[in-house]
């Protein structure tokens, strides 16, 4: 693998999304000439997930920079570790968890969450509950700042994560922000994970660029998708 190539921008959509939630960030990536894959989570463990997002990075067999959404900063957290492949990371109203953090974890660290409440719950036959926001509170819940059929459409499109991936624990020794460069974005009224805990999560991994997008939702790849793509190219450009 050459590390002169232009990197590939993976893409990871997390809970309550799907790959598609991208369309809009990866059209712009395209109008700078960069290739981009939106790899599908699985959304089923941590350690499930992050393995899979990491044959993707893997089978490119190609620079990369690595994107995750909401849960999928988790699966980045963990795919990226001791994988020379990955140049840099970025996370998009996304967790950044140290060892042994969750998701649930991190989301109740700050006040200010109001995703307990959208939630419906139901078993899944491989055992524990899965979760999805129920259709008539996604709008205002998930992406508040996107017209209305937009977000009809993705609350029947939404891809359910299971209740042992918000639980499951950050398994690396260490998380890959730790050796990697990290950039941030994210909306200033995200009503999934609070601004505040993305704000101490940034800090602590000592962000190289962060965007806060005042107004903006938790969906902000789809509702502020040049911001998105803007913090995506600096990591892209950083490691030139």
């Amino acid at each position: 693998m050459s590390t002169t190539e232009n990197p590939v921008v993976v893409l990871v959509h997390g809970a309550f999304a799907e790959s598609a939630s991208w369309n809009r960030v990866i059209e712009r990536l395209h109008g700078r000439g960069l290739r981009a894959v939106a790899a599908a989570n699985p959304l089923r463990d941590l350690a499930g997930d992050a393995a899979y997002v990491r044959d993707v990075i893997l089978g490119l067999d190609r620079p990369v920079v690595l994107v995750g959404h909401s849960y999928a900063g988790m699966v980045i957290s963990q795919a990226a570790a001791g994988v020379p492949a990955v140049r840099s990371l970025v996370y998009v109203g996304a967790f950044t968890p140290d060892t042994g953090e969750s998701a649930l974890a991190l989301s109740g660290k700050f006040a200010g969450s109001t995703l307990g409440d959208a939630l419906v719950a139901y078993p899944v036959a491989s055992g524990g509950n899965e979760f999805r926001i129920d259709e008539e509170k996604y709008h205002g819940q998930f992406c508040a700042d996107l017209d209305a059929g937009e977000a009809a459409l993705m609350a029947v499109t939404q891809r359910p994560v299971t209740e042992r991936a918000l639980t499951d624990g950050l398994g690396a020794a260490e998380p890959a922000w730790r050796t990697k460069p990290s950039w941030f974005v994210f909306g200033g009224s995200d009503r999934n994970i609070p601004a505040e805990a993305i704000r101490f999560m940034a800090d602590r991994a000592s962000s190289r660029g962060t965007r806060e997008i005042a107004g903006a939702s938790h969906a902000v790849a789809a509702s502020q998708p040049d911001a998105v793509a803007a913090s995506i190219i600096e990591a892209v450009d950083a490691g030139e």
